[in-house]
C-alpha cells in the first residue's frame, strides 16, 4: 500500500511540476488529469480566481476539480455516486459550471501534495530539491459534518528551502444568528495563538457597475467596475473606510457593452474584422446590415448627391452630420460626438459598413465609385495622410489619369479595409486628443501604418478595447480627469506590451478622498477584518459577504426569505 501511496504523490508532484514549468514559459495549456476523475488547473495573475471570495490573494494557485462528466455518462453515474455528488446537478449533461470533489478524495489530494513537499520523504522518485509549487486548493463537496467545501495547503519557505505548510479548511455550516464584535475577535486570536498584542486591517468592496452578460452561457464575459479599500487600524466591526484608506479601482470592460454607448463604433469595428478575416481566410461571414435599402443604392444616391451638389465641401458637411444622427446624439452625453469632418471616403465607409453583405456588394460599390471618379462627375476631398488605394486614385482623378483597377480577388476586401481602418483610427485620434487623455506619440504603436494590414486592424482593435474602458469609467462611476488619464496611460502602456485580453482586470490606485462620492453612502458587498500578530501565515479573518463565497455549491435559506 505505502508503494502505491508514494508513487501516486511522486506521479501527482510531476504532473503539477510540468504545469508550472509552462506557465512560466508562457505556454498556456488546458486543465490536466490525473487518474479518471480528477482535473487540475493552474490559475494565473489576473485570471478570474474562484478563491477571491476567501482569500483576498492575486497569486497563482492551483485548483483541483472534479472532472466534467460526459453526457452519456452522467444517467448511470447518477445512481452510482447519489450521496457523494448530491450538491452537483449533472441531470442536463451539459456545463453545470465547476464540480466538487468528495471530502475523503479532495483529503488525499491535499495530502500527495504535502507529501512531495517534505523534505524528509527522500525514499520518494522526486529530482532534489523539491520545487516549490504554488499553493493547492481542492474543491469539496460538503459531504461531511462540517460541511467542508475548501480544503487548501501552502507551502512556507525561507530562501530556496521548505520549513512548513499552511492547511486550510473552509466550512460552510454554522449558527446562522452569529455575530462577533472587533474586541472579542482579537482575544479570540489572542488566545488561539499565545499573543499579546494583535494589529486589525480592514478592507470593504464596492460594486460600482456590473453589466449583464451579452450571452447568458458566458456569464464570466461582463463589465464590472469595482473599488477595492483597505485601512488599518480597524475601530469596530463594519466601519466604514476612512479617507486616508488605500484604494484601487478595478476595471474589466468587455467591448460591445450595451450601456456602454460606442455601439455603433464597435459595430463598425466588428465589421472591419469581418474584413480583415476574409482578406486572411478567404471566408467572409457577413453581419446583418443596419439599412433597410441596399448598399448599391446607398452608394448611387451618395455619388448622385455629390454631383448635383456640384461641390465637395458643403456637401461632404452636410452628408457627415446625417450619418448616424441617433449614435451622435447619445454620444454627445459622454462627450464622444460623431465627426464632422469625414472626408469622402469615411463618408463611403458608413455607407457600406452598414450595408453590405455580400462580395457582389464590393464590387458593384466600388465600380460605381471609379465610375464617377473617371467620368470626373465627382471631385471628392480626403484628408492628408491616406495611403489607401482608393485615396491613390482620387488623387489621381484631380489630373484625369488613372490607374486601371482590377475588382477581383481581394482587392475590393483590401479597399474597403483600408478606409475603414483610417476612418477608425482618426476617430479614436479625435476622442483620446480631444479629450486630453493621449498625444499623438503616445498613439503612434496603435495608429502606425508601417505594419501589414493584419497587424494593423489588431491594434486598432487594442485601442478600441480602451476606448471602452475610459468611456465606462467616465459615464457609469463619473471619473475625474486626472484619473481617466491615468487610467489612459496605463491601458496604452499595458497594450504595448501584451495581447489583446478583454478579461484582464486593469487596477487604478486611486486616494479614497477623491472617491469619496462612489462609496461613502452605499453599503459594500463585501467587508472583512484580519487580526494579526505579526506571522505573516497566521491570521483571523472574519468576512461578510452579500454573495455565496463558494461558487461550487448552492445554498438554499427559505427561512432569511421575507
Amino acid at each position: 500500500m505505502w508503494a502505491r501511496v508514494n508513487r501516486a504523490a511522486a506521479d501527482f508532484y510531476a504532473g503539477l511540476l510540468q504545469v508550472f514549468n509552462e506557465e512560466k514559459k508562457g505556454i498556456c495549456k488546458d486543465p490536466f488529469f490525473y487518474e479518471a476523475d480528477v482535473q487540475v488547473q493552474l490559475v494565473s495573475k489576473g485570471q478570474p480566481n474562484p478563491l477571491k471570495n476567501i482569500l483576498n490573494e492575486n497569486d497563482v494557485v492551483f485548483i483541483v476539480e472534479k472532472v466534467p462528466l460526459e453526457k452519456e455518462e452522467t444517467s448511470h453515474v447518477e445512481e452510482l455516486q447519489s450521496e457523494e455528488t448530491a450538491i452537483s446537478d449533472f441531470s442536463t449533461g451539459e456545463n453545470v459550471g465547476p464540480l466538487a470533489l468528495p471530502v475523503g478524495r479532495a483529503r488525499q489530494l491535499i495530502g500527495l501534495y504535502t507529501m512531495a513537499h517534505n523534505p524528509n520523504m527522500t525514499h520518494l522518485k522526486i529530482d532534489r530539491p523539491v520545487t516549490a509549487l504554488p499553493p493547492l486548493w481542492a474543491r469539496c463537496d460538503s459531504s461531511d459534518p462540517e460541511g467542508t467545501c475548501w480544503l487548501g495547503a501552502e507551502l512556507v519557505t525561507t530562501s530556496d528551502s521548505i520549513t512548513g505548510i499552511v492547511l486550510y479548511v473552509v466550512t460552510c455550516k454554522a449558527d446562522k444568528n452569529y455575530f462577533i464584535n472587533l474586541e472579542n475577535l482579537k482575544n479570540l486570536h489572542k488566545k488561539r495563538h499565545h499573543v499579546s498584542a494583535v494589529t486589525a486591517k480592514g478592507f470593504a468592496q464596492y460594486e460600482l457597475f456590473k453589466s449583464t452578460a451579452l450571452d447568458e452561457t458566458f456569464t464570466t464575459s461582463q463589465t464590472t467596475i469595482i473599488l477595492d479599500i483597505s485601512w488599518s487600524p480597524v475601530d469596530e466591526i463594519l466601519q466604514s473606510p476612512p479617507l486616508s484608506s488605500t484604494a484601487v479601482l478595478n476595471i474589466k470592460v468587455e467591448s460591445g457593452e450595451p450601456r456602454g454607448r460606442l455601439n455603433h463604433l464597435h459595430r463598425e469595428l466588428r465589421f472591419l474584422l469581418v474584413l480583415a478575416d476574409g482578406l486572411r481566410t478567404g471566408v467572409t461571414e457577413w453581419l446583418e446590415p443596419l439599412e433597410a435599402k441596399s448598399a448599391v443604392e446607398l452608394v448611387q444616391e451618395f455619388l448622385n448627391d455629390l454631383k448635383q451638389l456640384d461641390g465637395f465641401g458643403d456637401s461632404t458637411r452636410k452628408d457627415t452630420e446625417s450619418v448616424k444622427p441617433d449614435a451622435a446624439a447619445v454620444d454627445r452625453s459622454v462627450l464622444i460626438t460623431v465627426r464632422g469632418d469625414l472626408d469622402f471616403a469615411e463618408q463611403l465607409w458608413c455607407k457600406m459598413s452598414s450595408s453590405v453583405v455580400s462580395y457582389q456588394d464590393l464590387v458593384k460599390c466600388f465600380s460605381l465609385v471609379i465610375q464617377s471618379l473617371q467620368r470626373g462627375d465627382i471631385q471628392p476631398w480626403l484628408h492628408s495622410g491616406s495611403n489607401s488605394l482608393l485615396s491613390k486614385l482620387i488623387h489621381q482623378s484631380y489630373h484625369g489619369t488613372m490607374d486601371t483597377v482590377s475588382l477581383t480577388g481581394t482587392i475590393p476586401l483590401q479597399i474597403l479595409l483600408e478606409i475603414g481602418l483610417d476612418k477608425l483610427k482618426k476617430d479614436y485620434i479625435s476622442f483620446f486628443i480631444g479629450q486630453e487623455l493621449a498625444s499623438l506619440n503616445h498613439l503612434e504603436y496603435f495608429i502606425s501604418p508601417s505594419v501589414d494590414l493584419q497587424e494593423q486592424v489588431y491594434r486598432v482593435q487594442k485601442l478600441h478595447h480602451i476606448l471602452e474602458i475610459v468611456v465606462s469609467c467616465m459615464l457609469f462611476i463619473k471619473l475625474q480627469h486626472e484619473l481617466l488619464f491615468s487610467l489612459t496611460q496605463s491601458c496604452i502602456k499595458y497594450y504595448k506590451q501584451n495581447p489583446l485580453d478583454e478579461q484582464h482586470i486593469f487596477q487604478l490606485p486611486v486616494r479614497a478622498a477623491a472617491i469619496k462620492n462612489l462609496y461613502q453612502s452605499e453599503k459594500p458587498q463585501k467587508w472583512r477584518v484580519e487580526i494579526n500578530s505579526g506571522h505573516k501565515k497566521v491570521k483571523t479573518v472574519w468576512q461578510l459577504s452579500d454573495s455565496s463565497p463558494v461558487d461550487h455549491l448552492s445554498f438554499h435559506r427559505p427561512e432569511i426569505i421575507q
